[in-house]
């Protein structure tokens, strides 16, 4: 029976050694980071307090002449942030118009990205003449930041142009006299 309390007496020693043993600091250690990083889609038109532009014609002072569009406006900037969903491999921007304006074709040209933006920006299309459906302004976004005001992101430039028939949604012969006309022009951040 000593020998028993004697090995059971070694033992109880030999496994609080251990224990100590195991609980103490090594010259390493480690621990995990969860990282969330969330999937973002905002889209906006700069500057915010003054986006809502006027285009005119001026008639013209020669019978037999058309009217002439003003000059364009360039005043707007559309500004992005996109971090894509794994599954979704860009982002497109659409564009389009509430309502059309008998006669009238109203244009938009996004220029290339410039200012202090980063990751994968998008590509402008060409000039479009704006209508009812959504149309891709801007295509191949990734994760990506524009830069935030005027002199960010893409410079918008809108032009207006006289009925032109065929190749544009309105024609001339809609035109009517108007000083009230008013459209919407709604820009939308999606995935492909």
């Amino acid at each position: 029976m000593k020998k028993l309390k004697l090995n059971l007496s070694l033992s109880l020693v030999a496994l609080a050694v251990s224990a100590y043993v195991h609980a103490q600091d090594t010259n390493t250690d480690n621990h995990t980071i969860g990282i969330t990083v969330p999937e973002v889609a905002l889209v906006d038109i700069e500057p915010a307090a003054s986006k809502n532009i006027t285009l005119s014609f001026t008639a013209p002072t020669e019978a037999g002449l058309p009217i002439v569009p003003t000059a364009t406006n360039t005043t707007l900037w559309l500004n992005y942030s996109s971090i894509k969903s794994v599954a979704d491999a860009t982002r497109n921007v659409s564009v389009k118009l509430d309502a059309l304006i008998p006669g009238v074709d109203i244009n938009v040209t996004a220029a290339t990205a410039t200012g202090s933006g980063g990751g994968t920006l998008g590509t402008p299309s060409a000039q479009l003449t704006l209508s009812a459906a959504d149309q891709t302004i801007i295509s191949g976004i990734g994760s990506a930041y524009t830069g935030d005001g005027a002199n960010n992101g893409h410079n918008l430039t809108y032009a207006l142009a006289a009925g032109s028939g065929p190749g544009g949604v309105a024609a001339y012969a809609d035109l009517e006299a108007t000083t009230t006309a008013v459209a919407t022009v709604t820009y939308t951040i999606s995935d492909n």
